[in-house]
Parts: C-alpha cells; structure tokens; sequence
C-alpha cells in the first residue's frame, strides 16, 4: 500500500509540473494563500493566509485542514520587485478568545494606525472576526481581548470609499459557517453543509456588509445581507453553483462602479457583479478568473500607477489544496465597464 502511494505522489508532482502557469508564486520559503493586497504609503503589503504543514492533517467538510496558526505579511516596494517575508505579524496563542484556525485576513490603514481584521474560532468553535492594531503595516499587531460585536462567518475585507466611509464585507458558506446566521443576524447551531430549506429554488445565502465605527475596531450598524442579482433582477439562487457566492467577497470601485467579486466555491471560479452602491443590489456580470490549480482560489485587487492587479493562490509548488502559493497578474477593465476574464493556467 505504501509503494502505491509513493507512486501515485510521484505521478500527482509530474503531473502538475507539466502546467504551464500564467505567473510564478510570490514566495516559496512559506505556504501562502488568500492574498489581501494594500497600497500603504506607496508600498505594496499582501497580507496572506500562512499554511502550515502538519504531520496528520485532519481532513473533514468543515475545512479542519486549513489549519494556520500565525500570519506573515508580505512587501514589495514595487511591482515586480523583491519580496520581503516579514516576522510574524500576528499569533494565535495572542488572541485571548481564540481557539483554532487563522483564516484568510485583510487589513486598513486610518490615521496613521493599521488594523488587521482576522476570521478565527472561539472557544466554542463559532468563527468571529478579530482585529489586533499596529503602528506598522508589517506589524506586529496586538489583538483587542474579545472578537467584533456583532461579528460572524469568516473572510472580512474591508473597503475604503471615496467619502472616507470604511465597510467590512464579511462570510463564507460550508467551513464558513455562515448558513449558521439568518438575515437578522440570529445564529442557529449546524453542520457545515448549508441549507436551503427544503426549497430547491430558494435564493443563496449572501454576504453581509456593516459600516465601520470610526474607531475601526467595532461596527457602526449590525451586518445586512448583500443580495446578488442576475439581470433581470432576479435572485442567484442556491442551486446556481457557478454563480452563487461562496465565499471571498472583495470590492473595489472604477469609474464610480463597485465591483463585488467573490469565489464560488465548488465550482472554483472567481465572478463578479456591479452595483452603485457600496450595499447593492449587486448585478451579477460575468467570470473574473477561470479555475486554478487547487480545490478553490481566494483574491483581491488593487490599483498600482494607474494599473490594475489581481492577486490569487493556487498550488503549484505542493500540489496538495491546503498548502497554497500566492501570485498576480495584471487585469484590465474594457471601456463598457466589463473585466477581462483572467486564465492562469495556460493551454
């Protein structure tokens, strides 16, 4: 049994190397994913998932090989130029109420302060959302004693508007746990698995938003649900697993146009929808990024001396879902608003 294993590895490893990929992995020293991209004062800092390799992962429909425990934030003074691994910025056994699994984090700069916002489990194995404060981007960061009041679910970005305004966009289904949180906000103890109650033609499950109190460490209003629409001004429903949200909602704003991209989970793609407004409705447009080497992929985007760029994960250095590798790529948004569908897996 063991030689069977030996060589199926061997012929997984041949297999993946005979891709040829759109863009080589920012860092090989460590296992990187979810890449949050920020411009802080004319720096590029990624603030990444850590993968951790441990001796017997355990593998279970709740995610529990995804098992990080610290994060390390990433710099380039440029685009293309060398890449800085950082100390780490922030520990688990630092965060006074959690338990297990650092997810996928994002970061905010206000007045001279950077906060890291971080999805992880309390005691009771429910995901909230963290935020430790810093005087550096890079950190390191010293987390507040309790989760965000009336926080829940897991991958939190947060986007700055034009006016100042700062939202959170928080959620992910299945692992995520938010099928567990009903639209007002009421949590109800399930599986992993999500639920549309029996109605096959039910809408998805949405992502929340909440604006930032000005102190960014709370919320200035209690979470409200993001509904996605096709364009005919119907609801993406449940059983649509190629455009229904899943998990890793981003927004960013072009041409006065915020763009909602988010993964669809099983179906591995990265799609996006437009609104005009930061709440939506958020009109469902089209796919960002085709499939990449792993079980799913996680991004962001971010503007760079008038140029646009997306950054993303997948596994080409392991070859194994929960040991990823962070990368980007250069998007483009054509004139009628529309975003170029990216493929970096090439042909």
């Amino acid at each position: 049994m063991k030689k069977i294993i030996i060589l199926l590895l061997i012929f997984t490893s041949f297999s993946y190397c005979q891709k040829n990929f759109l863009n080589d992995p920012l860092v090989s020293e460590i296992f990187t994913a979810d890449p949050s991209a920020h411009l802080f004062n004319g720096k590029i800092y990624i603030y990444p998932s850590h993968d951790i390799i441990e001796k017997d992962p355990l593998y279970d429909d709740c995610g529990s090989q995804y098992a990080m425990r610290d994060y390390r934030v990433l710099s380039m003074d440029s685009i293309g130029g060398p890449v800085t691994i950082h100390d780490v910025a922030l520990d688990l056994n630092d965060v006074p109420w959690a338990k297990r699994q650092f997810w996928a984090p994002d970061a905010a700069e206000k007045d001279g302060k950077y906060y890291l916002y971080f999805p992880t489990k309390d005691k009771e194995d429910i995901f909230k959302i963290g935020v430790a404060v810093s005087n550096k981007p890079e950190g390191p960061f010293k987390s507040k004693k309790d989760p965000i009041e009336g926080s829940y679910s897991m991958d939190p970005s947060v986007y700055k508007d034009d006016d100042g305004k700062y939202y959170m966009y928080i959620g992910g289904i299945w692992g995520g746990q938010l099928q567990r949180w009903d639209e007002n906000n009421q949590y109800t103890p399930s599986g992993c698995e999500t639920q549309d109650n029996g109605i096959p033609n039910s809408p998805a499950i949405s992502p929340r938003i909440a604006l930032m109190s000005d102190d960014m460490v709370s919320f200035a209003e209690e979470p409200k649900p993001v509904r996605i629409i096709d364009k005919e001004g119907m609801p993406i429903l449940t059983k649509d697993h190629e455009r229904r949200f899943f998990e890793a909602a981003w927004v960013h704003k072009k041409d006065g146009i915020y763009y909602l991209s988010y993964s669809t989970g099983n179906t591995h793609l990265i799609v996006y929808a437009t609104s005009d407004n930061p709440y939506g409705p958020f009109v469902y447009q089209g796919i960002m990024n085709n499939p990449v080497q792993g079980w799913t992929n996680h991004h962001s985007t971010l503007e760079v001396d008038n140029k646009w760029y997306f950054f993303y994960h997948d596994t080409q250095i392991s070859g194994k879902d929960f040991l990823r590798n962070v990368k980007y790529t250069e998007m483009f948004h054509k004139e009628d608003g529309s975003i170029e569908t990216i493929n970096t897996i090439i042909e």
